[in-house]
């Protein structure tokens, strides 16, 4: 069901300055900094040959984020996100082998601008998983 690894997305308190560090002593290709009001995020993506980081810091009181730099400070990896041609199937799927999945259920737009859903970490052995329709 699962494709490519898309990215990998890393909590950090500063943006500019985890951006930063991935432009100067890695050399790594870092975009723009995007507001993503519908996930209470703003992002900073970094190419890489095989795949994406995705940077990613708190956008409003009430972001999701906040809560996991609470608990880890210094930032850290948040989740993985793996392709899937049909998110509809692919949700569809996971929850009939009880997956869960988080939020409402139906896929919002995500910062690629495709269909996105996250599954719950306690069902993929503590790893937050986000799919992104192809």
């Amino acid at each position: 069901m699962i494709g490519r690894l898309n990215h990998v997305a890393i909590a950090v308190p500063d943006l500019a300055a985890a951006a930063a560090q991935y432009a100067g002593p890695l050399g790594a290709a870092v975009r723009a900094p995007q507001d993503e009001p519908d996930h209470g995020v703003t992002v900073v993506f970094i190419d890489l040959p095989n795949t994406k980081i995705e940077l990613l810091t708190p956008l409003g009181e009430n972001s999701p984020i906040q809560g996991f730099l609470d608990k880890n400070p210094a930032g850290g990896i948040h989740h993985i996100c793996y392709e899937v041609e049909d998110i509809l199937a692919a949700r569809d799927s996971l929850k009939a082998a009880g997956a869960r999945v988080l939020g409402s259920g139906e896929p919002k737009i995500g910062a690629h601008g495709k269909p996105v859903l996250f599954l719950h970490p306690k069902d993929f052995n503590g790893c937050l998983i986000e799919l992104e329709q192809t």
